[in-house]
This record gives structure tokens, C-alpha cells and sequence, in this order.
């Protein structure tokens, strides 16, 4: 079973009920078909064609007429077994989500083990047939999960006839597992999403424990556990949202504004400015006879580097980014967590990409730019994030420069009920930056929600202080000298940016 923190179930297994036939004993097929196909409520197609099938088969040998009937069904059939010689109903576990749909990119779900994965080293031991799982939590803790199979040993007739029961071994359940999320908070977070492709990650800054976990549009994992037709197969995998993409940390974006704390951090450590002198924002930057814009047309005046955090200004980072260059903004943004996996430990983490010069000149073969360092300046260009990249970063302004390791599960069940293993958060590093310069940063983000100009001033709570960022990142590039207004109706059909906000509470 699985629990979140406070120990709700969420994942739990329970008794699945499949209608077989032994054909040797049944002296009417046809009209045992009929009956069976009576009281479940359906055609008799299916049984044939189950039968069809299986025609090759010893008769003495039970086939599947059905599988997880319903409890209606099952009370039906069980009423009538008397008169339906060669049916018997067989029970087994079956995985059943109790929340289905909610944190399912975290859970993830289970299917029958594929041949690549018994020829895996991983699934030594595994048999055709036994679920396994594929992706999220359920994968990565399958060991911890799936237990061990139990055994027959049986003596059988030159044709495999059962005979009888030589020994037995009884199968061992696996072990529990505790989350770190809350199931209330989790679905707060899913409410939030609600018809908009997205994703929402909350974690616990002072030791990296995700609190929730998000992604819309989500998925129905019964479905996995039932089992797709070939046509629902194809319209999962080429739905043009993308519900089985975990947004979290499974695919990464520009992280526009909310990149600008970082080059905040770097100027203030590297001390190229100062944080009360102004730099003048007439609503461009010019470099090279070209004008790169400010969000705001007719800019920001003089502002100072709280300002400019508060206000968003795009020409003060232009400014700083390129007094930074291109490797000493990777510095620090490597420093708090980007720019690679998050080590999470849960399959298929996008690493992200904080550009290099050196990684430019090995991926295109082309030298650094320094009109590309403007454009990395605001988060974009070549920069690339996982909504839980950013949220490690930011915990690390937050705490005071530790960089956490965030993790799912908080404790997991020894090999005896009362026995468990209490999982703790891992430090991976502390970040190179003086706690003055951070508190600079963390004053400004706070400004940006409770002061009348910040950018996120609409979500200012008077009973917990917020701090954070928002953040726009194109998605299409807008030509030079383009009506910016204009260009985004035009394009809303079509292509949408990306809108963020990186942030934490209470800010303290």
C-alpha cells in the first residue's frame, strides 16, 4: 500500500474476480455461454471468441472467460453456480488507486512486464503476466512494492493433468510506503490547474520533501491496470496534450523573469554592481544597431537593483547580464541546482540547460554570441528549466543557500510491520553566496508581491507573506520591430507563452 505524509491511502490492492471455464466439464457449451453471458450483462461474442482462441488448448485446462467482473456479476454468477458445472470464479490482487487521476504522473501505474524486461537484469526472477511498474513512484520502488510471488508444486499425468498437491509456497506481500505529499494540498494544487495544461511543485525548502506534485492534463491510471484496446493506446499516446508528460520535472522550458533572482545573485557576489545604483530604462537596449526590448514600452526610468526585481525590468538585467558574460551567469545558476538533474530519482528527469560557451561552441561548432548572453539575460535563448528546477533554486535563496535533493517518500516499511525506514532529505551542496547578498535578493522578491508595482502585487496575502517571481517566455520569437501586443493576439490561436511564478511563503 501507499500513504501520503499523514497516512490517507492512495494506492492500495484489492480482490479482482475473473470468470473461468473448464471446458471437460461442461456438457453444453453453447448453453453455458448463454447463461454466463446472461447474467454479466453482455454478448456472447467475446466468450466465443476468448474460446476460439484457446481452442488449441487441453480441455482440462481453465480459461479466462472474463476478467474483473463487477460485483453485481459476481453475485449473480455465484447464485448460479450450482447449475453451471466448469465455471468457478478466481480471485486476485489488483492495483486500485483511490484517488485515480490525482498525483498520477507521481504514482505512476503498473502493466504486465514486457519481454524487454525479463531479459533485464532488474526483473530476474519475473514471470509473463505479473504486473510491474512503469513509471513514477510504483517504478521507482518496485522492489519495495511488488514482494515476492509464492509457489505449487504439483504432480500431473503424462498430458499435465493436476494430480495432486505436492508442496505450497505462500507468497510474501510487499512493503508500504509513505509519501511525502499531502493529499489535500495535492489536490489543491490539481484544483488550481483545472482545464490548463500545467504544473504545479510544492517542497519544503529547509530539507527538499515534495509537498505537491502536479500535472494537467493528467490521466485515468484504472486504465493501465484494465488494460487498453489498440485504438485507446493510439489515442493516449497521440493526444496533442500530452497527458502522460509529467510538467514537473519531465520536460523543461525557458524559464523567462523568474531567471532574473539568479543573475541578481551573481552580479551581487561577483560584485559587478551594486545594489543601489540605477541603471536608466528608456524601454530598449541597444547593442549591435539593434534595439532589444523591455517588456514595458515606454520603460522603467532609473532603477535600482530591488527595483528592477520588483518591477521585472528587462534593460537592468540586459545591463548586468552582459557585464556578467555567459559563464559566469552559468556559474551561479549551476550553483543553486540548474542545469542538470535534480536527482529526484523518479524515471525520465529532463536535466534542463544552462548554456556555456563552451557548449556552444561544442554543440553548433559556433562561437558564443554576445547578443545570445541578452537574450539568457530574461531567461531565455538557449536557457532551459524543470518547474522543479526552479523550485530547488529558489528554496536555496529561501534557506539561505542550501541546495536540497528533493525526494517522494518519506518512510518505507521494513521487512516487519513494525519495522520502518524514515527517509531524510540529502544536502547535495551550499551554495557559494553571502547571506547579505541573499537577503538582498529575498527582500526584493518579497517586493514583488506586496509592494503596489511588483509584478505578482495581485496575490499579496495579509495573513502569510509571500515572496517570489513571475515569468513570461515566448514560445515564438517575435520579429525585430514587431507590435508586441499585436504579435501575441495574433498568435493566441496558435502558440501560447509560457507563464510562470516561482515563489515561497511564509517569506520570513
Amino acid at each position: 500500500m501507499v500513504f501520503d505524509r499523514s497516512g490517507t491511502v492512495l494506492v492500495e490492492n484489492r480482490p479482482a474476480f475473473h470468470l473461468m471455464l473448464i471446458r471437460e466439464e461442461v456438457s453444453d457449451i453453447d448453453e453455458t455461454v448463454e447463461s454466463l453471458a446472461e447474467l454479466c450483462g453482455v454478448d456472447t461474442a467475446p466468450f466465443y471468441d476468448i474460446l476460439t482462441a484457446n481452442e488449441g488448448l487441453p480441455r482440462f485446462v481453465p480459461i479466462r472467460l472474463a476478467v474483473d467482473i463487477d460485483r453485481d456479476s459476481l453475485a449473480r454468477i455465484e447464485a448460479q453456480l450450482f447449475r453451471l458445472p466448469g465455471v468457478f470464479v478466481q480471485v486476485e490482487p489488483k492495483r486500485e488507486y483511490r484517488w485515480n487521476g490525482v498525483a498520477a504522473h507521481l504514482m505512476g501505474y503498473m502493466s504486465e512486464v514486457s519481454e524487454a524486461e525479463l531479459k533485464s537484469e532488474s526483473y530476474r526472477g519475473y514471470m509473463r503476466g505479473e504486473a510491474v511498474g512503469k513509471v513514477g513512484v510504483e517504478k521507482a520502488f518496485e522492489k519495495v512494492l511488488h514482494g515476492k510471488r509464492g509457489g505449487r508444486q504439483l504432480e500431473v499425468d503424462a498430458v499435465g493433468r493436476r494430480l495432486r498437491l505436492l508442496d505450497e509456497v505462500s507468497p510474501v506481500a510487499g512493503r508500504n510506503l509513505w509519501l511525502t505529499i499531502d493529499i489535500e494540498l495535492q489536490k489543491a494544487a490539481e484544483a488550481c490547474l483545472k482545464d490548463r495544461a500545467g504544473a504545479i511543485v510544492a517542497l519544503d525548502p529547509q530539507n527538499g520533501a515534495v509537498l505537491a506534485m502536479a500535472t494537467n492534463p493528467s490521466f485515468d491510471q484504472e486504465r493501465f491496470v484494465r488494460g487498453f484496446t489498440a485504438q485507446e493506446w493510439k489515442a493516449m499516446t497521440e493526444d496533442p496534450g500530452h497527458p502522460l508528460l509529467n510538467r514537473v520535472f519531465g520536460a523543461a522550458y525557458p524559464p523567462g523573469s523568474t531567471y532574473k533572482p539568479v543573475l541578481a545573485v551573481a552580479a551581487l557576489q561577483e560584485d559587478i554592481i551594486k545594489p543601489n545604483v540605477k541603471v536608466s530604462c528608456p524601454g530598449y537596449y541597444n547593442f549591435a544597431g539593434r534595439d532589444y526590448r523591455c517588456w514595458r514600452e515606454r520603460g522603467h526610468g532609473s532603477v535600482d537593483l530591488h527595483q528592477a526585481l520588483v518591477q521585472s525590468c528587462d534593460v537592468y538585467f540586459y545591463t548586468v547580464g552582459m557585464r556578467l558574460g555567459v559563464d559566469r551567469i552559468a556559474k551561479y545558476a549551476k550553483m543553486l541546482g540548474l542545469g542538470a538533474k535534480t536527482e529526484i530519482g523518479l524515471d525520465r528527469e529532463h536535466p534542463g540547460l544552462i548554456p556555456t560557451s563552451l557548449w556552444k561552441k561544442n554543440a553548433t561548432g559556433v562561437p558564443w554570441q554576445k547578443g545570445e548572453t541578452l537574450s539568457i539575460s530574461i531567461g531565455q535563448g538557449f536557457d532551459l528549466a524543470t518547474p522543479l528546477q526552479m523550485a530547488v533554486a529558489y528554496a536555496a535563496i529561501a534557506n539561505g543557500g542550501k541546495v536540497w535533493q528533493p525526494y517522494v517518500v518519506g518512510r518505507i516499511e521494513g521487512e516487519r510491520p513494525d519495522e520502518a525506514k524514515e527517509v531524510t532529505g540529502r544536502l547535495r551542496w551550499q551554495a557559494s553566496v553571502s547571506r547579505s547578498n541573499l537577503e538582498l535578493v529575498k527582500a526584493a522578491l518579497m517586493g514583488v508581491v506586496e509592494e503596489g508595482r511588483g509584478t505578482a502585487h495581485g496575490i499579496m496575502s495579509k495573513s502569510i507573506p509571500i515572496a517570489g517571481k513571475t515569468g513570461t517566455a515566448q514560445v515564438v520569437r517575435l520579429a525585430d520591430g514587431a507590435d508586441r501586443k499585436r504579435s501575441a493576439a495574433a498568435a493566441k490561436q496558435k502558440e501560447k507563452d509560457h507563464a510562470w511564478f516561482v515563489g515561497y511563503a511564509p517569506a520570513q
